[in-house]
């Protein structure tokens, strides 16, 4: 079975380490959770024999409850999104619920949708205890805290067939506000699995907080500085006259104290010194990290952040992202952040990758640098074309940075990412009480927070029809009505617009409207494959000096002709995730070799050296170059042999790299130390 472990989690060590700390100390009273839970389904009178209750809410109530968490949906898609990513190959399904147990939305690939279906896992359903008995949606929200529930842990038998593992969504003030869950059949367990949703559910947390607080003065904080800006780091909000006014869950872990009590201690107690202090000792450490000594003695690193630019001009603060809280998500950079942005958000200049460092050793790249260079700043709207994980975003970054609009605001939407029915209000903004659950004071939207900078539509082939027509206007006209308003807004923009589509063929269809398509078509320049590129190799080097900048490493010539054979689907994005992956699993190690890779990514290199072999993930081996074999192997020898020679060898040269320590090599291999023992037992091996 492929890893469940993401990219995300294996190249940040001391993030996995955290969460798989706060799992160790939930792992001793599972039982009794479970049996707590079955009590209140016997107190409840359910019968464990009943079948699965396939109701659904009316209509008018299921509306109304999307309604209500339109927000938290919006926030909630694009990290569900990489967490099936992460499970893909598993047949699990995806899904959030609101805080009353109701199924707002569900993700799977294809055979995992009629899974779904047969097990009432859609929009609409309840799964809490008292209409499901014991499972982890409905019992996370009664205990408040992380859950798998697994096979017969499961109250009612027909659910027995199922694992599931959930993780409560909360806001500032410790209320649960929604649950995610990834529900599989029961032979799919996976104990990676619940790290996975935590971290997910806290990433949306960290989002609903920073959005939550998005005109205030944020302070992002860790022990540890490279962790600021992931999803462990703390966040604390700052009114105009210093009063705190919320911390995420994170952050009242780190400082060990409640949110109410900070609220009322204050900032010289919390953090030891009064406000103005440490707003003059922040602006002077406006790129690197604060350091500072909290009361208790432990030293603390943070950094402020703001999106509101009048309120940066009151702190002298320059304008940053709207949304710092960013699950490192498989990003199509070869130079990418650690912290993204949900549902994608403002940028500052500084950011942005250079635009000549993307043009180095590739002769397409280069024509394309060269075509984008002549038309900046010249009021040309630019069509970028090209794959998912090319690197799409990264030059529309790289074009504003190198643009007369750099020290204005970089907008990226990723129109495919939005949901239909909050698209529009995402991109436009709304006035207060557009709708049901709109924000008081309304909202400004994409197009307005974009106002003298750049604005980034990404997959724009995936824009509703309805909305493509409202978007010309406004291009034409350069003003923008909010939803609910009557007011017209000025806005001025430098577009760039991305697509992995043929918009051609959908004009032809009548998907994409073709005036649009002329509108924002004024240079369209297209990026090469991945495997299509003459640089892979200082693409390789480039990114292993940014992933690891303070050990000196190589990567081996083996490897990368292995790297130039292999067809990357999923090109830049693909690479950058192997190796920060590797990165981590070389330790002190200074060369990069096969023993580093992940494992799921081994077998897909054999099955390249071994076409039309499907391999043991089941996908077939795209037609590539083949690596030569000794005479006779290739017809010998089947791919499952192969690679279980392969996972023999990758353990035994692990296993010397960690001069034979066990617990060592199986950290790097992110696998039990008891697999080790029982993989190398079934050959007659042991570790010396």
């Amino acid at each position: 079975m492929k890893p469940l472990v993401p990219h995300e989690l294996r190249s940040f060590a001391p993030v996995r380490a955290t969460m798989n700390s706060e799992l160790a100390t939930l792992a001793e009273p599972h039982e009794n959770v479970i049996r707590d839970s079955h009590d209140r389904c016997l107190e409840l009178g359910l019968n464990p024999r009943d079948h699965i209750d396939y109701t659904m809410e009316t209509l008018a109530d299921f509306k109304l409850a999307q309604e209500r968490c339109a927000r938290l949906q919006a926030q909630a898609l694009p990290v569900m999104e990489m967490l099936l990513e992460q499970v893909s190959g598993t047949g699990n399904i995806v899904c959030l619920a609101d805080d009353k147990g109701t199924i707002l939305m569900s993700a799977g690939h294809s055979g995992s949708v009629d899974f779904a279906e047969r097990v009432a896992l859609r929009p609409g359903v309840s799964w809490s205890e008292a209409a499901k008995g014991t499972n982890a949606v409905g019992t996370a929200l009664v205990t408040e805290r992380d859950i798998f529930v697994h096979a017969n842990e499961h109250y009612i038998q027909s659910n027995h067939v199922l694992t599931c593992s959930a993780s409560p969504i909360m806001d500032h003030s410790g209320s649960v506000i929604g649950v995610l869950d990834v529900t599989g059949e029961h032979n799919s367990f996976h104990p990676h699995t619940m790290a996975l949703v935590r971290v997910a559910a806290r990433t949306i947390e960290n989002y609903w907080f920073c959005d939550n607080f998005s005109r205030n003065l944020r302070l992002h904080f860790h022990f540890r500085p490279e962790l600021i800006g992931t999803m462990v780091e703390g966040v604390l909000a700052l009114g105009p006259d210093g009063k705190i006014l919320g911390i995420n869950r994170a952050g009242l872990q780190l400082l060990g104290t409640s949110s109410a009590a900070a609220r009322i201690q204050g900032v010289r107690v919390v953090f030891g010194m009064d406000f103005g202090a440490l707003m003059d000792r922040l602006r002077s450490h406006t790129m690197a990290p604060l350091q500072m000594r909290l009361p208790d003695g432990r030293t603390l690193y943070a950094r402020a952040q703001c999106n509101d630019a009048s309120l940066g001009q009151q702190f002298h603060f320059g304008q940053t992202r709207a949304s710092e809280a960013r699950v490192h998500t498989a990003s199509a950079s070869p130079a990418p952040e650690a912290t993204p942005v949900a549902p994608r958000a403002t940028t500052s200049a500084r950011h942005a990758p250079d635009l000549s460092e993307l043009a180095r050793g590739d002769a397409r790249l280069a024509q394309v640098v060269d075509q984008v260079r002549r038309v900046l700043d010249r009021d040309i709207p630019i069509l970028i074309l090209g794959e998912t994980g090319t690197g799409k975003e990264v030059l529309a970054s790289a074009l504003h940075g190198a643009s007369q609009r750099k020290e204005q605001a970089f907008v990226a939407v990723n129109c495919a990412s939005i949901p239909e029915t909050l698209i529009e209000s995402e991109l436009f903004g709304y006035e207060e009480g557009a709708f049901t659950g709109a924000k008081r004071r309304g909202s400004a939207g994409k197009l307005l927070q974009a106002h003298g900078g750049t604005l980034f539509l990404d997959e724009i082939g995936d824009m509703p029809l309805s909305l493509q027509a409202r978007l010309l206007r406004v291009l034409q006209e350069r003003k923008v009505v909010p939803l609910g308003g009557q007011k017209a807004h000025d806005v001025d923009i430098n577009l760039v617009c991305a697509t992995h589509r043929n918009l051609r063929e959908m004009i032809e269809r009548g998907e994409f409207r073709e005036d649009l398509y002329y509108r924002i078509n004024g240079l369209a320049v297209r990026l090469p494959r991945l495997s299509e590129r003459t640089d892979l190799r200082a693409v390789c080097r480039r990114l292993i000096s940014q992933l690891s900048p303070q050990h000196t490493l190589s990567i081996s010539e083996e490897l990368l002709s292995e790297f130039e054979a292999y067809a990357w689907p999923g090109n830049l994005r693909q690479l950058h995730n192997v190796l920060r992956t590797a990165c981590v699993m070389a330790g002190t190690d200074r060369e990069i070799t096969r023993v580093h890779l992940p494992m799921d990514f081994l077998e897909d290199l054999v099955g390249a050296r071994h076409p039309g072999q499907p391999n043991q993930t089941g996908r077939s081996a795209a037609a590539a170059p083949c690596t030569p074999t000794p005479a006779g192997s290739h017809d010998t020898t089947s791919l499952g042999e192969v690679l279980h020679e392969l996972k023999l060898s990758t353990i035994r040269q692990t296993l010397a790299a960690c001069n034979g320590n066990v617990t060592e090599a199986a950290k790097r291999l992110n696998i039990s130390r008891n697999t080790i023992y029982r993989k190398l037992k079934a050959v007659g091996d042991r570790p010396s």
